[in-house]
């Protein structure tokens, strides 16, 4: 009996692991192509490549983002794949309703990897740099229109650990109301790491 219940156990782990197995293979259905960005991150002077692709399986429209890294042997190595970064188009808090924002735009500039947003009229620039094929959150800039002439701007540089905030008036390149400040910054957070929710913290 004792051999019997060993190997009933036995059997119904294995189902599950192939089951497993199974929806991890058919998990991958990130098959539309949203943008594909190209450029040197890591100042090799070879093209590294970023791409966004969604997954139109899932009714929430999911988009997943991944950086490519050239090697020596003029391959690209994937360094980076995150799901969380970039919010679904459908999320399941709205109850099948859009988001309401456009997909974020990545771009490479002077090898530095950048992430635009734009969340309710406010428009944000994450900068990423890359170390020990880690892509490390350094600077964010965010800029909000009034509909009229004034826009409140805020700088924040994770690395001298600042923020500052001000406002401008069009046509004037003078800074109202500015303000700065010391911010608690413990680690330089990782692009992986990062879910949509956690930069609108910043």
């Amino acid at each position: 009996m004792k051999k019997i219940a060993a190997y009933t156990v036995l059997l119904f782990l294995t189902a599950n692991t192939d089951v497993f197995s199974q929806k991890t293979i058919n998990k991958d259905n990130y098959t539309s192509l949203v943008q594909k960005e190209e450029g040197d991150l890591n100042q090799d002077k070879k093209n590294d490549r970023i791409m966004v692709e969604m997954d139109l399986k899932d009714e929430t429209r999911p988009l997943r983002l991944q950086i490519f890294l050239s090697q020596p042997d003029k391959k690209l190595q994937l360094v980076v794949s995150s799901t969380k970064i970039i919010e679904s188009q459908y999320p399941v808090n709205k109850n099948g309703k859009h988001n309401g924002n456009v997909i974020p735009d990545f771009f490479i500039e002077e090898g530095k990897l950048k992430m635009l947003t734009d969340i309710e009229d406010r428009k944000s620039t994450y900068e990423f740099r890359l170390k020990q094929n880690n892509f490390e959150l350094i600077k964010i800039s965010r800029v909000l229109w009034d509909g009229k002439d004034t826009t409140f701007e805020t700088e924040i540089d994770l690395i001298a650990k600042t923020k500052i905030e001000y406002e401008q008036v069009t046509g004037s390149d003078k800074l109202l109301n500015k303000k700065k400040k010391l911010i608690k910054v413990n680690a330089l957070p990782k692009i992986q790491d990062l879910s949509f929710s956690d930069l609108e913290q910043y």
